[in-house]
């Protein structure tokens, strides 16, 4: 048993058992979660104590009293269809009425906004009227038949995060926490008056966590208590009349109601941003920042720790937006989901450590009679820990009510063995990070701004439209290749960085992640990107990448990856499919049911295909899931090599391109065989076939992971069953290991 590394929660009136988990689990931090305290005898335990620190929330005594200055969201009504000239809007209809309550301080005639949301045009305020009694906006002089919606402001009157964790938990009648916003200056007067006194009261607190700073993540409900807008990297509720008009005198124009509710899309993520969208980001965070850095300096100045959860309020921090390293933060934490959330924490630089905070929560909703949480521990610890091989965290801990977690022995004992085997991999390595054999770019509107964010609605929760993208996040994430992010406008700007081996780029049409009209309105970047492909780059799409139809194409950059999409543009236009290459580098790994091959075979799906929408077999392939379909693409000619057009349809070919490859794939959602896959895609389409080999494993459940300064390489199994696989050397020589479920072993190079 090994100690370090490793925060414990703890709550009051549980010292003993805390005691006894601590040096189970080999602990030397212990916080406090959402609700709870550390009594005297936790705190006497010898061990680093973290204090959650709530800078916006949980002072009721206050914003009782200033109840103008919660903080506010645009929010859009439903769409109500006019029948006469006259129509009438329910404004909290959906939403949570503990949550949110209009403002009607401010004046709706400046700061709301009525629309035609079938012209998209802005009815004058001199044609509606608010009845503030009945939550209510009646338009006069509407046109039947066209619908109408209100843009209006709403104070956000239960702290979001306090509400979800009361609910989850059963908190009863406790008291709502209500949420203040510091843009306004006596409220932030008391927000550091409040905490230059905490720092007095809490002098044996030696990092203070900070849960996080001012502005929530969009997180809205309706009256069913369910999420009903949620976008971790929303903007949404970050507005105030004050610092509407401070943005209208800095940048020289006013932003509209519409800018914040954006067609009832709250500018997600995956919109392609505009600039309305990323002067408001550049303007919040400027304040943020500013008003964080104060915070850091206080807490050093009373000889503690800042850190940073990233999650909750974490709204205006943007941990890889230039400037970060100057809020003089010493540590970020953040809930470790699965591998990309792992790296999106580990990848963070100016800070002094990251630590991540492993699942299950100790909640109610995991740890109930009959349930098994070890189950979920594993799980998340093999997601993590083949990213932690790639982008070491420096510590780790979980969070909730340990009194629950202490009920479930099978769960105890698992925590025990991760936890060890978490400090081993840091001794054995020196906190190393597992070398890299190719470079390869992520391409996409937001750039490094978002790495290891992108796809993502929610915190490691890809949804049915984002999965066969996030996917690919996922692979890389632990996979044997150095990753950094690139926007669109870093490769017209700046070129292609020579040290990049490959780049991969696309998402759905029209998102940011595309790239929308930018491959319609500037033609540098299809320029850059065919001159460094043709100059023997490597370019993989994924979806519909480069899409926008515009001159007669739908993927733009169709003649470097070998294939477009139809839009029912060029029916009348006929694609011949050459045959299908059943055995590739690409697809070596990629098991083929031998019944279903030979019915392939038989069908006749050797021979050239056509058909004005496409080829149609009459036999699949199969092998492999690319997650959800790609409609109607085609090879563009005849030279593109197809690897898999089943149903008519290619979901992944090859293109050589002058001295470089595209590489075309439909989607791929995470496996431990796609991961296998992609990987294979990134080495071809780069040259690097013959670098494959050397510490590669037979078996992609199994994958490798070296350390040539330290001297070690492993090899881990990411599944909860036992496997066995052979790792290559670089000489030739192939090792075999027997790995038990979970396990990890470890050689000298």
């Amino acid at each position: 048993m090994t100690t370090g590394r490793f925060t414990l929660p703890s709550e009051s009136n549980f010292a003993e058992k805390t005691k006894e988990l601590a040096d189970l689990w080999g602990a030397d931090a212990i916080r406090n979660s959402d609700g709870t305290q550390l009594d005297d005898a936790v705190r006497a335990l010898g061990k680093k104590i973290y204090s959650a620190y709530f800078p916006t929330r949980a002072h009721n005594e206050w914003i009782t009293l200033h109840m103008d200055e919660t903080p506010q969201v645009y929010l859009l009504t439903q769409r109500e269809l006019a029948e006469t000239d006259t129509v009438t809007i329910d404004l909290m209809s959906g939403f949570f009425a503990e949550q949110l309550t209009p403002n009607y301080d401010a004046d709706p005639a400046r700061y709301w906004e009525v629309v035609d949301r079938t012209t998209g045009a802005v009815v004058d305020p001199a044609n509606w009227t608010v009845d503030a009694a009945a939550h209510t906006v009646t338009v006069t002089g509407a046109t039947p038949m066209h619908e109408y919606t209100v843009s209006f402001l709403a104070y956000i009157i239960w702290d979001p995060v306090e509400m979800y964790n009361h609910l989850t938990n059963d908190w009863g009648d406790k008291e709502h926490e209500i949420p203040f916003d510091i843009y306004h200056p006596a409220t932030r007067k008391f927000v550091f008056d409040t905490f230059e006194q905490w720092l007095k009261d809490n002098p044996d607190t030696d990092v203070v966590r900070f849960t996080t700073f001012f502005y929530q993540f969009t997180l809205i409900f309706d009256p069913k208590h369910r999420e009903k807008i949620v976008d971790w990297f929303g903007c949404s509720c970050t507005v105030s009349p004050a610092a509407l008009d401070d943005f209208e005198q800095q940048y020289g124009y006013r932003l509209r109601p519409e800018d914040f509710v954006d067609e009832g899309c709250y500018n997600s993520a995956w919109r392609v941003p505009r600039k309305a969208q990323r002067d408001w980001i550049d303007f919040l965070s400027g304040f943020v920042r500013e008003n964080v850095k104060k915070l850091a300096d206080m807490s050093h100045a009373a000889g503690k720790e800042a850190m940073m959860f990233l999650g909750d309020q974490w709204i205006g921090t943007e941990p890889y937006k230039d400037g970060f390293s100057d809020l003089g933060l010493d540590a970020v934490v953040g809930s470790i989901g699965d591998g990309t959330t792992t790296r999106m924490i580990a990848d963070i630089k100016g800070v002094r450590y990251t630590e991540g905070r492993f699942l299950p929560y100790f909640f109610p909703d995991t740890f109930y009679e009959g349930n098994d949480p070890s189950i979920e521990a594993w799980d998340n610890w093999r997601k993590a820990r083949r990213a932690i091989l790639r982008s070491p965290i420096a510590r780790m801990g979980y969070g909730g009510y340990l009194s629950l977690a202490a009920k479930f022995p099978k769960f105890v004992d698992a925590v025990t063995h991760i936890a060890d085997e978490f400090r081993d991999i840091h001794e054995r390595t020196g906190g190393e990070a597992a070398e890299g054999e190719l470079n390869v770019a992520i391409l996409n509107s937001w750039g490094r701004m978002r790495s290891w964010m992108a796809y993502t609605v929610a915190h490691a929760l890809p949804n049915k439209q984002t999965y066969s993208y996030y996917g690919i996040l996922e692979s890389l994430s632990g996979m044997r290749v150095n990753v950094r992010f690139v926007s669109f406008d870093d490769v017209i700007e700046h070129g292609v960085d020579d040290d990049i081996d490959v780049i991969i780029t696309g998402g759905p049409v029209d998102t940011a992640y595309s790239g929308g009209d930018i491959w319609a309105k500037d033609p540098r970047l299809a320029e850059t990107l065919r001159a460094w492909v043709r100059g023997g780059g490597a370019l993989v799409g994924v979806g519909e990448p480069s899409s926008q139809w515009f001159q007669g194409r739908f993927f733009q950059l169709a003649d470097v990856l070998g294939v477009d999409e139809e839009r029912f543009q060029t029916l009348s236009v006929d694609k011949y499919f050459p045959p299908v290459t059943p055995d590739h580098f690409i697809t070596a790994d990629v098991p083929v049911d031998p019944a279903a091959r030979e019915a392939w075979e038989s069908a006749g799906y050797r021979i050239p295909l056509s058909g004005c929408g496409g080829g149609q077999g009459k036999a699949s392939l199969g092998g492999i899931d690319f997650g959800e379909a790609i409609a109607n693409t085609f090879p563009v000619n005849e030279n593109v090599t197809l690897l898999r057009a089943d149903g008519g349809e290619v979901q992944l070919a090859v293109n050589e391109y002058g001295a470089g490859r595209g590489v075309y794939v439909s989607g791929l959602s995470y496996s431990a065989a796609n991961a296998r896959l992609l990987e294979r895609i990134l080495f071809y389409a780069s040259h690097h076939e013959d670098r494959y080999a050397a510490y590669s494993s037979t078996n992609p459940e199994c994958e490798v992971a070296r350390f040539p300064k330290s001297g070690w390489y492993c090899v881990i199994n990411n599944t909860d069953r036992p496997q066995s696989t052979d790792v290559t050397l670089p000489n030739g020589a192939r090792e075999h290991f027997d790995l038990d479920a979970s396990a990890i072993a470890w050689r000298r190079i």
